[in-house]
Order: C-alpha cells, then structure tokens, then sequence
C-alpha cells in the first residue's frame, strides 16, 4: 500500500520562494540528494504574490523562503501563510543571519543560511516531517513550533526570556557574564561562559578572539583595523552582518575568519 499525503511515510510536499533561479535549481539539486522518502518539489515561486496562489494550487507540507524579495518580503509572506495555511511548515533560506529573532516569532521551524550545507537541510526537513500532522503552528507557541531550535535564557532590564541560538549575532565575556546582541537587541546577559556556547553551538558559532565569538552565517567582511590615536597596529576586524561595529580579530583566530569568507565565496 503506497503512503497516504500527510503520514510521516509520505514524501515532503515542498514549495520553493526564491526570487533567484539559481537559488531555486540549487535548492531543488539538494532536494534530490536526500534519503528516503525524498522530498517532492511540488512548485516554485519568484515572489511572495506568486506564493501564495501556489500554496493554494498545491498544497505543500512545507514551505522553503527567501527574506529579501521584490514587492512584499519573506517575513510578510510568513505571516500570511499562518492565517491561510496554518498547517504548512515553514523555513528561512537566506543569506542574512540577522533576521533569525523574527522568523522564529512567526513560527518557523528553522532557518538556514545561504550557502545551504546538505546536512543542515536535512536537519530541517527532519523536523518539518515530524512536525507534520501536529497541528497547526502559532507564532509566540513553544510547541509544537521548531522543537529542536536550541534556545538561552536571557536577562534584559531585569526580564527573563528564552532567545533561540540562531538569533545571536555577537557573543562577548563581560565579567562573569555573556552578553548577547542580536540585530534587534543588544546587551542580552547569558549566566555562562563562550567556551559553552563554543562547544555546544560549533555550527554557529565562530571564534573570533578570546573575549568574543561570531555568527558564522553573518560574517561579511575583513579588514586592518584603523590605527589608535598613538600610531600602533590594532591588528584586524571582522564585519558581521547585523552589528553596527566591526569586532576585533586576533591572530589566532585570523586564518579561521578567512576560511569562513572563502566559504561564501
């Protein structure tokens, strides 16, 4: 008997939203690399408008979504994909880390950056074909939205609340602290040490001095850091997309900050 549409047996319905071919027909080549049950590309939009009459054509158990598009963006398209398709999975494939915070506040199951590793993909669709047949997802539930997103208990102005792991822009060692920035956020207070978050996070996170560790999907940029007032060489500086100044390298961590831009390359 062949898999009834809905159990976990049956193949991902996915549609693509990419404003780039490109993206999509590489999307699509990574698709096709996955184990069984391999998921079915079921249809491909260029906008969000386009998506939406697809998503109600052909009904996808999972949505895959650029940000950054002409006309309404990925994040609007997000919220209206939650009040006419409630059931439909949905995860960010894009190059920007810095909007990590607000897709998960509208119920994503996870968010990849571009360029898209096959073992990060798989790791979504793992979850959308879990999640599958759960129920409808809510932005702000804590369940059964995206589950698996690691998450940290924070502090802000004396409040607590948990922020998910792929929002995290720049970690720094303050004192016996960690704050966190996020690119609505700065200042966040984590009780622990960046040699946790090292550990646990290695996929995320990147080193990129002793007192300070990086998203990896947001680095942009090297450069020789500006000279002091007094004339001496302050080494070099990474952008991250995000954060409004650039943070310190050190030589140590330097040959690592340029195998991650090369990556991107």
């Amino acid at each position: 008997m062949s898999a009834q549409p809905g159990s976990n047996t049956a193949p991902l319905r996915v549609l693509l939203v990419d404003d780039e071919r490109l993206a999509r027909l590489r999307l699509t080549g990574l698709l096709a690399e996955m184990a069984e049950p391999v998921p079915e590309v079921v249809g491909e939009a260029g906008t969000a408008a386009e998506a939406l009459a697809r998503v109600a054509d052909c009904h996808p158990d999972l949505v895959l979504l650029d940000i950054q598009m002409p006309g309404m963006d990925g994040m609007e398209l997000a919220r209206r994909l939650r009040t006419r398709a409630p059931d439909c999975a949905l995860v960010f494939v894009t190059a920007h880390a810095e909007h990590a915070l607000e897709a998960f506040e509208v119920a994503a199951v996870d968010y990849l950056t571009k360029p898209v590793r096959r073992e990060r993909l798989a790791e979504a669709l793992d979850k959308a074909l879990r999640l599958r047949g759960a129920g409808p997802s809510t932005p702000g539930s804590t369940a059964p939205v995206a589950p698996d997103v690691p998450t940290l208990r924070v502090e802000s102005r004396g409040r607590e609340q948990r922020l998910p792991v792929p929002a995290v822009l720049l970690a720094r060692a303050e004192w016996k602290y960690v704050t966190l920035h996020t690119a609505q956020e700065q200042g966040l207070l984590w009780d622990g040490t960046l040699n946790q978050l090292e550990e646990r996070y290695a996929d995320h996170f990147l080193r990129v001095h002793r007192s300070a560790l990086v998203a990896r999907a947001a680095v942009r940029g090297l450069r020789r850091a500006p000279p002091s007032i007094d004339g001496d060489d302050e080494g070099w500086q990474v952008q991250v997309d995000g954060v409004p100044k650039w943070v310190q390298v050190s030589r140590r961590q330097l040959p690592a900050v340029r195998q991650v831009l090369r990556q991107e390359d």
